[in-house]
């Protein structure tokens, strides 16, 4: 395959993705049903063609953490804070961790009933089925309105992020001890000193850089932070999350002594343009996640009926769970935000991070896949149906 061969597929790749963009925003499919679905089109034309290719997933993990990154902080400095939007953030964030738990419960308990594995491994293999993907759900609602909007927002992050510490809690305590508590209080204690340090170092820099290439910068400085602290198992999405909340709401705070040392006169233009610079990097590598993910399946391994009916299994749990938490925690409407569950990259990260001895071979990436599938396809489903009924009430 020649330079001009890839450099062809991958900025056609590129342009469907846009064009999927497009269409999502018509019909409401998510762009990343059409990604995935290309992938798996991609992989029957590779094999018919006999074309040779190299492992792809071992670079699926790497795109995938970058782009959640930028999807996130993306999200981030979209959302503008007042003390009237405490209650959204609070019910975002105790939905968030009821629905998790309780999902992860009875996916845990499912996941017994096939495998007969031990309870550890179970619950370590469970978590990746139960965390929202805040990188199909930002995007989907998009065309919500403010406070639905945000309630995603904040939830699906929220979900992140507290999937992420599930998750490094149970990959490293085998057993719940005192010690391992106290070694979990001290680890998101130390992300969020880190994080309100780099809020504020980031905020530093960006006011007194003047080199014309400044943003890559603080993206790159963001993600060696976050890399840095995975690799000591700390939860550092959190330091995204609040780094492009502080970012896009530093101008609210009114000390004199801070307005005048870190505020300076292009901080919103600044901002406009790293959002942008941010945005358009998650589109290309959420684009080529998505694209290698549905690459990477065997799709001749979802004509195994009890993966099929399995899978049904836990996709039903998943929204019988939310509809019950989300009844506790949003007081209005649920609609469409009971559809907005979806599992995605997040789920696909932690996976491929299970220790090989965790893996449960009866739960493997074509079970994942069907759950990812499945999940897009009800989002899908369940917005067209709750935008059909407001339509016919507003017309009646």
């Amino acid at each position: 395959m020649t330079t001009y061969t890839i450099l062809i597929i991958l900025s056609g790749l590129v342009i469907f993705s846009y064009l999927f963009d497009l269409v999502a925003s018509k019909t409401k499919i998510p762009s990343v049903l059409l990604l995935l679905l290309l992938g798996i089109g991609l992989r029957f034309l590779v094999e018919n063609l006999k074309v040779q290719t190299f492992n792809f997933l071992s670079i699926l993990p790497t795109l995938g953490t970058v782009g959640l990154i930028l999807i996130v902080f993306e999200g981030s400095l979209e959302l503008k804070y007042d003390r009237n939007k405490n209650k959204i953030i609070k019910s975002a964030f105790f939905s968030a961790l009821t629905v998790l738990l309780g999902t992860a419960t009875i996916i845990t308990v499912i996941i017994y009933q096939i495998s007969h594995k031990d309870l550890y491994t179970c619950i370590a293999n469970a978590i990746p089925f139960s965390v929202i993907s805040s990188a199909i759900a930002i995007p989907s609602a998009a065309a919500l309105g403010g406070k639905d909007k945000e309630f995603v927002v904040y939830e699906s992050s929220f979900s992140d992020i507290l999937g992420i510490i599930i998750f490094n809690f149970a990959i490293t305590n085998h057993s719940i001890t005192t010690s391992a508590f106290i070694g979990l209080g001290l680890s998101t204690f130390l992300i969020i000193l880190l994080s309100a340090i780099a809020c504020v170092v980031l905020l530093y820099i960006m006011g007194r850089l003047v080199h014309h290439i400044k943003f890559f910068l603080i993206i790159s400085i963001l993600i060696l932070v976050y890399a840095i602290g995975q690799s000591y198992h700390l939860s550092s999405l959190v330091l995204i999350l609040s780094t492009g909340l502080f970012l896009n709401n530093a101008d609210t705070i009114q000390n004199v002594w801070f307005r005048g040392v870190f505020l300076y006169k292009n901080l919103s233009a600044d901002l406009s343009q790293l959002y942008q610079l941010s945005a358009e990097s998650a589109f290309i590598l959420r684009t080529f996640f998505f694209v290698i993910f549905g690459f990477t399946m065997n799709i001749n391994e979802l004509n195994n009926w009890p993966i099929i009916a399995n899978g049904l299994i836990i996709l039903a749990s998943i929204y019988v769970i939310r509809l019950i938490f989300l009844k506790i925690f949003k007081k209005d409407s649920i609609a469409p935000i009971l559809y907005i569950a979806p599992r995605g990259l997040i789920s696909i990260l932690l996976y491929f991070n299970l220790p090989a001895s965790l893996k449960i071979a009866e739960v493997g990436p074509s079970f994942l896949f069907l759950v990812v599938l499945g999940s897009s396809l009800v989002m899908t489903l369940g917005i067209a149906f709750s935008n059909k009924k407001v339509e016919e009430s507003t017309t009646a």
